[in-house]
């Protein structure tokens, strides 16, 4: 049984000897000092629907609360089926109706899209990963060379037919789906499909071709996301053994199981005594990066950054609201541009953490 563990390690490249520790506290300190040292060069940002709530925009599996939990209007077969391709050619209308709710455009970017914006700012942001398919990242400020959406984008739309496969941007799918009319190419009549990745498709070639970052990566922090879906759940061991890795969610996520321990491949650590690089903030996405704003000095201009962009698209949209949720905070429902910490701080774990407490 080892010598397969060694087998595939090795064969996976993540080797069986004693790793270099970077962090020197296994907390959310630890993280800023490493940001700070110099040595932190390169950081890759993997989220998921969860930097979205406080938007206002549901996640997917939340019980009661997300996307899964209130199709029932649709009448669908399965909750899945409303992303599902062969589902969609048939019955396109419950998506384009859903469409309509959710669409790009409606709601405004959160605390942690523009903290990734700051990362961008400040030189130190690789690349965004995101699963998110609400085009923030990009009303945010990340630019398209910043950004690998693993599935898909509202930003363009193609005709399903392979010979044809026409082309249209976002003025034209939203004024198709705000019209009520299913959107039809105008070359050839078949059906037109936002470019997002329905169950059944292949992900956006782009996605692997830019695998190469991670090898690349000094500090890799995942948002957001139950880690739940692959391949994108498989990222988060193509870094380095070294690199440290933080998770900012409500809940733990990516550990460790049965068929990991047997493959000799590293999900997250953050309570064995063996844990010597992954520190988790449980909590609120938006919480989360504002305490580590704090902790590296930068709350104030996170803050200043969220409510100067939150006032310029209140402006170019003639001073109306963008949705309702859009400046609540995705944990305790103050309104503001952004929430404010609770007296009580979220949970940060880590082998140090439980040693200081012992």
């Amino acid at each position: 049984m080892d010598f397969l563990r060694s087998l595939f390690a090795r064969m996976q490249g993540l080797g069986s000897g004693p790793v270099e520790q970077v962090l020197d506290e296994l907390s959310l300190e630890g993280m800023a000092r490493y940001i700070q040292s110099g040595d932190c060069k390169n950081i890759i940002c993997m989220v998921g629907a969860g930097i979205s709530t406080s938007a206002g925009i549901p996640d997917f599996r939340s019980p009661g609360t997300g996307l899964y939990s209130n199709l029932q209007k649709y009448d669908l077969p399965c909750p899945e089926a409303i992303f599902e391709i062969g589902y969609f050619k048939q019955h396109p209308e419950p998506f384009f109706t859903l469409a309509r709710e959710l669409y790009p455009g409606q709601f405004k970017p959160t605390v942690c899209h523009y903290f990734m914006c700051m990362l961008k700012e400040k030189g130190l942001l690789m690349r965004c990963y995101t699963q998110n398919i609400d085009t923030l990242e990009r009303m945010a400020g990340l630019e398209e060379k910043d950004l690998i959406e693993a599935h898909g984008t509202f930003h363009t739309s193609h005709c399903l037919n392979v010979l044809c496969r026409k082309e249209y941007g976002l003025p034209w799918m939203k004024e198709k789906i705000f019209s009520e009319e299913i959107p039809k190419c105008e070359k050839c009549n078949t059906l037109v499909k936002p470019d997002i990745v329905f169950f059944g498709e292949s992900l956006p070639s782009r996605f692997s071709s830019m695998l190469s970052d991670f090898p690349r990566c000094d500090l890799l922090i995942i948002m957001g996301t139950s880690l739940s879906v692959q391949p994108f759940a498989s990222l988060i061991r193509k870094v380095p053994r070294k690199t440290p890795r933080l998770l900012i969610n409500r809940e733990k996520s990516g550990e460790t199981d049965s068929q990991m321990s047997f493959m000799g491949t590293e999900g997250m650590d953050f309570d064995s005594e063996k844990a010597y690089r992954d520190v988790v903030f449980l909590g609120s996405c938006d919480d989360g990066c504002l305490a580590l704003a704090e902790k590296l000095g930068w709350k104030d201009e996170l803050v200043a950054m969220v409510t100067r962009e939150h006032a310029a698209i209140d402006a170019a949209e003639g001073g109306g609201a963008s949705a309702s949720a859009a400046n609540q905070s995705s944990g305790d429902g103050e309104k503001g541009p952004v929430p404010e910490q609770k007296d009580k701080p979220a949970e940060q774990t880590g082998a140090r953490e439980r040693e200081k407490e012992e």
